[in-house]
């Protein structure tokens, strides 16, 4: 898994391309996430583009993200995400607790509201 970050707008975006699996992309997951939290992140965005293939280790890492922002007043919404990933969310029926995008820009604004 790799994972770049650049901010834009105050918006913390993290890009994350590989496996969202354990072992593989989890563990990198959430020290990157718990690293802008402690940098005083509170607008955070997902690219989950690059990301073709999520296990319940790396959906767990997901909610744990969403939890530990909720925790911190923090905002996480997700971005791009793929068919495979979508079906994964859709599944478990945690579509509906994160806000998906489809376009950066529709994200962004999403924040200034």
């Amino acid at each position: 898994m790799k994972i770049d970050k650049r901010i834009e707008e105050g918006v913390t975006i993290l890009t994350l391309s590989g496996k969202l699996t354990i072992g593989e992309g989890d563990v990198q997951l959430r020290e990157e996430m718990s690293d802008v939290l402690s940098r005083g992140a509170k607008k955070i965005l997902l690219d989950l583009g690059g990301v073709k293939t999520m296990d319940s280790s790396g959906l767990g890492e997901l909610v744990r993200c969403k939890a530990s922002a909720n925790s911190v007043d923090a905002t996480i919404k997700l971005l791009h995400v793929q068919d495979k990933v979508q079906q994964v969310l859709e599944m478990t029926r945690l579509i509906g607790v994160f806000e998906d995008y489809s376009e950066e820009t529709d994200a962004m604004a999403s924040f200034r509201t």
